[in-house]
């Protein structure tokens, strides 16, 4: 008898789970895999006047071609379908103010994402700086070309003093 109930137990138990196993699958809805909305800028910080590339998803859509608009670049910029993305560049005018600029992703689907870009705008300087006399470095007859031309004599020396001592020495 007990052997009975044991098995009557475990035949419930098993029964119960089985129907909420049944219950859980019907009822839950299947996740979409791949979703994915964004943009990337490349680089994120820029100098004024530099280009950048723009990398963005667009869910199921990356088949067709999506919207970037930004002041930072003044205006739109299409993205082409590549290898599963959208990509596309854009290049920032010299002149822009330096700041913060959003960067808005307009898909074909109706789905939006943005990032932002930050523009530098730090000058440059035109030459070196002014570090030295630069004496080995010019073309003109500086205090490094004299030690050179001094070194040079004093080599030249040594090895004559050195080539008489020989020729001295067999005599």
């Amino acid at each position: 008898m007990r052997g009975l109930l044991s098995h009557r137990a475990l035949s419930s138990v098993l029964g119960l789970l089985g129907l909420v196993a049944a219950f859980v699958l019907t009822t839950a809805v299947p996740a979409r895999a791949g979703e994915s909305v964004f943009i990337e800028v490349t680089p994120n910080s820029v100098q004024a006047g530099s280009r950048v590339t723009i990398r963005a998803g667009c869910d199921n859509s990356n088949n067709r071609q999506a919207q970037v608009t930004s002041d930072a670049f003044g205006g739109r910029v299409m993205l082409r379908p590549d290898n599963g993305f959208l990509t596309g560049s854009a290049t920032v005018p010299g002149n822009k103010a330096p700041g913060d600029y959003p960067v808005n992703l307009d898909c074909s689907n109706g789905n939006t994402a943005s990032t932002m870009l930050t523009v530098l705008n730090m000058s440059q300087p035109s030459k070196g700086p002014a570090t030295g006399g630069g004496g080995t470095a010019g073309g003109g007859r500086g205090a490094g070309s004299l030690l050179l031309v001094g070194g040079l004599v004093a080599v030249a020396v040594v090895a004559g003093v050195g080539a008489r001592r020989k020729s001295g020495s067999r005599v």
